[in-house]
């Protein structure tokens, strides 16, 4: 069904291109360019197969979820009221929602890359400051968990930073993270660089629990003890999840 109203659609774009007067040689050429990209396989999938599978997905959703429990949707609609703020990875393999089995309205959730937490600043990071601020001050969330994983792409690229300006978006972002790469060089700098990338994978989740600590309502809350910050750390490949306070004192492990 997808398919075909994609199909249909690349019709109805010929046609109405094709009338216009002077573009049909021009046109014909965009049309076969688009349809070329747009009916590529992208790795097994095609855009009909994408399209399909966000289809399947959400009718699974309404019908086993949202038409099951129409009580908390509804409660929902009128508020959220999050005990939780979480930052997570943006990494595919590490959904807060699935691993911890996040509920609807449960987490207010930011997902970036690495999982960093940058320190206050108001020109160069409002748009994390904003989720923040709008968490602890206007959701009152009574915990901020930052979650690191095992594998991490952005850590690995944060490890294997060149010494000279970045020159793209992750380069840039992921020099948040050089004080915990620092720390990791200094203390385990004999070891293999897959163990160093494994520690900076919790020390970069300890440098922004550290630096959540620069943000004056997130001070405030833990001041007044309304707000507690926790780390956290899920390793897929050994199914573990770690937690430990601020004070860096770490929890037993919890078996996933």
């Amino acid at each position: 069904m997808a398919r075909d109203s994609y199909e249909a659609a690349i019709a109805g774009l010929k046609k109405l291109l094709s009338e216009e007067e002077g573009l049909e040689e021009a046109a014909a050429a965009k049309i076969e360019q688009i349809t070329a990209e747009l009916g590529a396989t992208n790795g097994r999938w095609s855009i009909g197969d994408a399209i399909d599978h966000i289809r399947k997905g959400f009718h699974y959703f309404k019908t086993e979820k949202f038409d099951k429990d129409r009580d908390l949707y509804e409660a929902l609609a009128k508020k959220q009221e999050p005990k939780f703020l979480v930052f997570a990875c943006s990494d595919s393999r590490v959904s807060p929602s699935h691993v911890l089995d996040f509920q609807p309205g449960d987490a207010f959730m930011v997902r970036n890359i690495a999982n960093l937490v940058p320190s206050y600043d108001k020109l160069r990071y409002s748009g994390t400051g904003a989720a923040i601020e709008y968490a602890v001050s206007s959701l009152n969330v009574k915990n901020i968990l930052v979650i690191g994983h095992s594998k991490c792409g952005g850590i690995r690229g944060l490890m294997e930073l060149p010494p000279r300006p970045p020159i793209n978006f992750v380069e840039e972002w992921v020099t948040i993270g050089i004080p915990a790469r620092d720390k990791v060089i200094a203390k385990y700098g004999d070891l293999d660089f897959d163990t160093q990338c494994y520690h900076c994978e919790k020390e970069a989740v300890n440098l922004s629990l550290m630096n959540l600590l620069s943000y004056p309502f997130v001070v405030e809350g833990v001041k007044n003890k309304t707000l507690t910050l926790m780390g956290g750390y899920y390793n897929f490949v050994e199914g573990t999840f770690d937690l430990w306070g601020l004070d860096l004192t770490l929890l037993p492990t919890i078996p996933i």
